[in-house]
């Protein structure tokens, strides 16, 4: 479905993207691991076209089709949706106007009222506060506004930009189960995250980033009951902290 070959993408002189490759396959779950700085919110916005001119090198196809240069308005259109790191809902706008404004692409009107069914009933809290201002909601109702403004677009893949960043374990627990099941009902899902064990629970897929670079890829089950995995993303130590990382860095899987 997304097919990503050896980009890279730059910040001015800082070179953010160095050579990276990944594939979404349709129905799946795809999660891009990493700390803070290795650039997985990059590939997701060089992905969505919202870095001018970039990339700067390699090629982005999705259903067979280049989309690496274009508007990120022609890549939604296309069927690609994004929720943002730290959600950015219209906080002037109700939650009802929000979810409208994930539907300014589409003309079918009939359709757009099924699809704010569904997405209420996803998120029966939003339909309970519709006429609210999206700026007084809740961290996690305003994550749950985001989500829901994306899927108003009908896509077929669902960009997601660390979306349990700043809620509670149970929030989380709660954002992740829909995910699940949205993906279930046939979105494909590319997932960037530093809740190494949630992402990974939820995912068919999962790659590693770091610096610029992805230096591991496999199902992810089996990263999941990868030793260094399990150290230095989810917190399992299995022996010092700088003689692992060491031993994490000289291995260099593959890049």
């Amino acid at each position: 479905m997304l097919e990503v070959k050896n980009i890279e993408t730059y910040y001015d002189l800082i070179y953010a993207i160095r050579g990276a490759s990944l594939a979404v396959e349709a129905g799946t779950v795809t999660a891009i691991l990493g700390n803070n700085g290795a650039g997985k919110s990059t590939i997701l916005k060089t992905i969505m076209g919202l870095i001018e001119d970039q990339p700067d090198k390699g090629t982005i196809e999705f259903k067979g089709r280049r989309i690496d240069g274009l508007d990120t308005e022609k890549i939604v259109r296309m069927g690609i949706s994004y929720v943002p790191e730290g959600r950015q809902v219209f906080e002037e706008l109700t939650v009802f106007e929000n979810l409208q404004m994930g539907a300014y692409t589409r003309k079918d009107r009939e359709n757009i009222r099924t699809d704010l069914d569904e997405i209420f009933n996803y998120f029966p809290v939003l339909k309970e506060r519709r006429n609210q201002w999206a700026g007084t909601l809740s961290g996690g109702e305003q994550q749950m506004l985001a989500i829901g403004r994306a899927l108003m677009s009908r896509p077929e893949l669902l960009c997601l930009d660390e979306p349990s960043l700043g809620l509670s374990p149970i929030l989380v627990k709660e954002i992740f189960q829909i995910i699940k099941t949205i993906n279930r009902k046939g979105v494909s899902i590319l997932l960037v995250e530093q809740n190494a064990r949630m992402a990974l629970s939820i995912s068919d897929y999962g790659l590693i980033l770091e610096n610029g670079r992805f230096v591991m890829k496999g199902k992810a089950a089996e990263l999941m009951r990868d030793k260094d995995v399990k150290e230095f993303y989810m917190g399992v130590r299995s022996e010092s902290s700088a003689k692992g990382y060491q031993r994490w860095k000289r291995k260099k899987r593959w890049r």
